[in-house]
């Protein structure tokens, strides 16, 4: 892992890869986690083409020290002075067989404990016993999205499109002519790695045409406190790393 590098990379063009932030062991004991977690409740969805898992900390409160290894740590310290701590986690399986894809879009909403008439704070959605708001653009601005991947993946099993530097634009009206696909890069990932984005980065998935499996853990980190009386859906701080 280079830090530093991912780190102006994600700042300047909205994602960065990285590889070897796991190993196959660890991969191996995180997926197993999953796999013997309970299936019930509204925090699990499952369709032919996903099935996915909200709220993943606090429905397989066992993974917490699986994903928050040295590695991790130190990257998220590396990555930003500020204190960050972990706003959401979902588990996604795309299977094998899967005709769902995705098209460009920014990652415009979190998840709040809530429903509160703010300044600022629009676009409200409830969904699976959830609330779901866009909150005021210094908050998106400031996340950083670590999305761990479980399989290796390309441009064959859905692994995301994104347009570069797209972030810096704000946030863009999906009919906007403010961008275009001419320069899309797709951001292939190995098993045991991670991609790193911003959520206004413009991205999107295509189908599944090779026959494998996509899976990710996809995780949100800020370091803002919402307005009152909002809070974070989920909040979790991150246990400080050591370098041995």
């Amino acid at each position: 892992m280079n830090s530093a590098k991912n780190k102006i990379e994600l700042e300047e063009n909205g994602y960065s890869v990285l590889s070897d932030l796991y190993s196959n062991n660890e991969i191996n004991e995180i997926l197993s986690c999953i796999e013997n977690a309970g299936q019930e409740g509204n925090s699990f969805m499952k369709t032919k083409d996903l099935f996915a898992i909200r709220q993943l900390i606090k429905n397989v409160p066992e993974l917490t020290n699986l994903l928050f290894n040295k590695k991790l740590a130190n990257l998220i310290s590396d990555l930003s002075e500020s204190e960050y701590f972990l706003t959401k986690a979902i588990y996604f399986d795309k299977p094998s067989e899967s005709n769902w894809f995705v098209a460009y879009h920014q990652d415009l909403s979190i998840s709040v404990d809530k429903k509160a008439d703010l300044e600022n704070y629009v676009n409200w959605t409830f969904k699976k016993k959830q609330h779901g708001v866009q909150p005021p653009i210094e908050i998106l601005q400031d996340t950083i999205t670590i999305r761990i991947h479980l399989d290796n993946t390309d441009k064959n099993n859905g692994a995301l499109k994104v347009i570069p530097k797209s972030h810096l634009k704000r946030i863009i009206r999906a009919d906007s002519k403010d961008w275009n696909i001419e320069n899309e890069f797709v951001c292939e990932v190995e098993k045991g790695g991670a991609m790193l984005m911003k959520p206004l980065i413009l991205h999107a998935s295509n189908r599944t045409t090779n026959g494998k499996k996509r899976r990710v853990i996809h995780l949100e980190f800020n370091k803002h406190n919402l307005t009152e009386p909002l809070d974070w859906l989920e909040y979790y701080t991150i246990k400080p790393a050591h370098n041995s």
